[in-house]
Order: structure tokens, then C-alpha cells, then sequence
């Protein structure tokens, strides 16, 4: 009796249950869909979630809701937004060096003729007295030949024209040519020297005062040796002058140099040790030392480039120290110079701002003074304005046409 009782319960229970079932399944299908929800186009975008960067490529346009105002019932419109890109430096490829002073012969000889017009114009007087000759000592010395070198280019032109006798202007400039030519120097080495035998890099040091142009030579020298094939590291050594790593980077920039630098006010020497270093696990051709030209510190600047060098050369010996002297300050760039020579040992002169000037003797008077050649010359602001130092050519810009 009892079993049947148990059975009897059990049949109901089981018998509501389906009831309950079936009823709350037809409840849900009679329930209508709700309304599609127009977006808030005012609302902040919600927050993605960590499954959406699976969904959405990184490369693909973002899409963002064009906020206007909207007729009622359309949709917003979607907007791409182009992907951010960060664009390299284009590379420049400078021009060749290679003749490339007879191609600013002309920006030269605007500036610089004055002399060799003077020196025609006295010469080409049909008697040579005393008086004469003190004006072409004269225009000479104005010109920063030097006292000397002027003394020696004097007594050449006296003898050959006492000797030649009638003189046709042909002639003359034949003759002023050649005495110039003895006096600048025609078989004296100008290479910079970049390739040394038994290693690499070569290294190169610049030097000079501030003003001068040390640093835009620097950038522009690492032109000279790109546009000849080269490789180059610049060491950013002047740590004294606001900018200056700046500016010389974006020089190295431009054709593909890397540049070693360190912290503004930091030690020099340090910044041109990891400079040849970097240059040398690199394996480049050629490492280029931009120096301060003054210091904020107690510490002299000639005791300062000592130490540079000293540093520099636990890497190996200099190839190159090129003294930067501004054209346009005539004699008292030699002060200058003297007092650099006694320090780093100059190897050869970079003259800047040639062309702003009709005081090209000093090219004779440095060389003189120094003992090192002339191996570079600037001759505008241009960035391939800086050229190697070729005799013959900057003679013929002296006397002009």
C-alpha cells in the first residue's frame, strides 16, 4: 500500500513539473522584441575589452563617429582616420668633391678679383717707379699676404719685369700667376688624410673658436667624405655650447651619419672616446671630432683639447687635427692659430667665409705661419659650399678672367 502511495506522489510531482515548463515556453515566444536603441553620438565611446585587439588588425584605420547633427532615423556616419606614420630623414646625396672649387670659381672670384685686378692695374703701368711698387706692397698686405711672403712676391715680379721688358696684359697675368703660384705652394700634400694603412677608422679632430663655423664644417666635412664614399661616425665633443650636438646630428642626419653625443656640460673627452669606439665596432671609415671652442669652466680650453686628444688616442694616433679659422678676421687669426698649434699638434687649415672676403692672402699667411698646408676652403652657406683647397684654382679666381 504504501509503495503505491510513494508511486502516486511521484507521478504528480513529475506531471507539474512539465506543466511549469511548457507555460514558461510559451510566455517567452509571446514576449515582443524591444525597439532598436538609437546611440547616443554625444556618449564617450565605452571602453574596449581585451578580446576587441583580436577582432580589430592593429594596421587597420581606426573608426571614429563623425559628430554632427543628424536628420532623425540616419545613421552616423563613420570616419577613417588615416594610420599615424613617422617619416625618416631623406637621405641627401651631396655632390662630388671632385673639381668641385672651379665649380664656386665664380662666387670666389666676386670677392677676391679686387686683388689681382689691383695688382694688373699697377703692374700694367707704363713706368714702374718706386712709388708703384709701394703700392703693390701695398694692395698686398691690405689683401693679408704677410710681410714676408709679400717682400718675396715684390722682388719676384721686379726682376721678371725688369727682365721681360715690354709687357702686354697677357703677359702680366701669365707673370702674376706664376709668382702666386710659388707663394700659395703647389706640391704640398692637401689630402686629408682619412685612410690610415693598418686599421680604421681614421680619425679626425676639429678644432677652432667659436664663431669660426667649427661645427658647420664638422657636418659639412662628413659630406665631403659621403659624397667620396665613405662611411662616417660624428663624436659630438662640444658639450659646452647649447645646440651644438643638436646641429651637427641633423648635419649627420641628412646623409646617413650616426652621431655619438652625451649630455649637455659633460666631459668632452669622455663623448670622443665612446665616439672612435662606436666607430670602430661599426666599422665605419671614418670618425669625425666636433671640439668645443669655449668653456664655462675653470678648466682652460687649450688644457681641455689636450685631454680630448690624449683620450682619443688610447684608441689609436689622429690622422687629421684641422685647425677652422674664419677668413674674414685676417692677421688676427693667426693669434689664434699659434696658440692651437702648440696644443694638438694642427695637421691643416680649413678657411670658412672665403667668399665674404677680398683678404684671400691669408691663405699664404697661414701656411706660412703654421707650416701645414690649406686643405679645405668655405666659400658660402650652402651645405656643399665647402671644397677641397686646389691652388690652381683659386689663383685664377684671384687675377679673374
Amino acid at each position: 500500500m504504501e509503495t503505491v502511495i510513494l508511486a502516486v506522489v511521484i507521478a504528480v510531482i513529475v506531471l507539474g513539473a512539465l506543466g511549469g515548463l511548457v507555460v514558461g515556453s510559451r510566455r517567452r515566444k509571446s514576449l515582443p522584441a524591444p525597439p532598436p536603441r538609437t546611440p547616443d553620438i554625444t556618449a564617450p565611446p565605452a571602453e574596449p575589452h581585451v578580446g576587441d585587439e583580436a577582432e580589430t588588425p592593429r594596421d587597420e584605420p581606426r573608426r571614429t563617429i563623425e559628430e554632427v547633427d543628424l536628420p532623425v532615423g540616419q545613421a552616423p556616419v563613420a570616419v577613417e582616420e588615416p594610420p599615424a606614420t613617422v617619416e625618416a630623414p631623406e637621405i641627401e646625396i651631396p655632390e662630388p668633391t671632385a673639381g668641385r672649387l672651379v665649380r664656386l670659381r665664380s662666387r670666389l672670384s666676386r670677392s677676391q678679383n679686387a686683388l689681382g685686378k689691383g695688382l694688373l692695374t699697377l703692374l700694367s703701368r707704363e713706368h714702374l717707379d718706386e712709388e708703384t711698387w709701394e703700392e703693390v706692397e701695398d694692395t698686398l698686405l691690405t689683401a693679408d699676404v704677410g710681410v714676408q711672403p709679400t717682400q718675396e712676391l715684390v722682388e719676384g715680379l721686379r726682376e721678371r719685369v725688369k727682365v721681360l721688358g715690354t709687357r702686354t696684359p697677357e703677359e702680366l697675368r701669365v707673370l702674376l700667376r706664376e709668382e702666386l703660384l710659388k707663394l700659395v705652394g703647389t706640391d704640398v700634400d692637401r689630402t686629408v688624410k682619412t685612410e690610415p694603412e693598418d686599421r680604421r677608422p681614421g680619425i679626425v679632430m676639429v678644432v677652432g673658436v667659436n664663431g669660426t663655423g667649427k661645427t658647420t664644417t664638422t657636418g659639412k666635412l662628413a659630406r665631403v667624405l659621403v659624397a667620396d664614399g665613405r662611411t662616417v661616425v660624428l663624436g659630438a665633443a662640444d658639450t659646452f655650447r647649447a645646440a651644438a650636438a643638436d646641429q651637427l646630428q641633423t648635419w649627420g642626419e641628412r646623409v646617413g651619419a650616426y652621431t655619438v653625443r652625451g649630455p649637455e656640460a659633460g666631459d668632452p673627452a669622455s663623448v670622443a672616446f665612446d665616439a672612435v669606439k662606436e666607430g670602430k665596432e661599426m666599422g665605419v671609415d671614418v670618425v669625425l671630432i666636433d671640439t668645443a671652442g669655449r668653456l664655462h669652466t675653470k678648466t682652460g680650453l687649450m688644457d681641455e683639447l689636450g685631454k680630448v686628444k690624449r683620450v682619443v688616442e688610447k684608441h689609436a694616433p689622429l690622422d687629421e687635427v684641422l685647425l677652422v679659422l674664419d677668413a674674414t678676421t685676417g692677421q688676427n687669426g693667426l693669434v689664434q692659430a699659434r696658440v692651437f698649434a702648440e696644443v694638438v699638434d694642427i695637421t691643416g687649415i680649413v678657411l670658412t667665409k672665403l667668399d665674404g672676403t677680398a683678404k684671400g692672402g691669408i691663405v699664404v699667411a697661414v701656411q706660412r705661419e703654421l707650416g701645414v698646408p690649406v686643405k679645405l676652403v668655405g666659400l658660402g652657406e650652402g651645405a656643399d659650399d665647402l671644397a677641397p683647397f686646389e691652388p690652381e684654382a683659386f689663383v685664377d679666381a684671384l687675377i679673374g678672367d
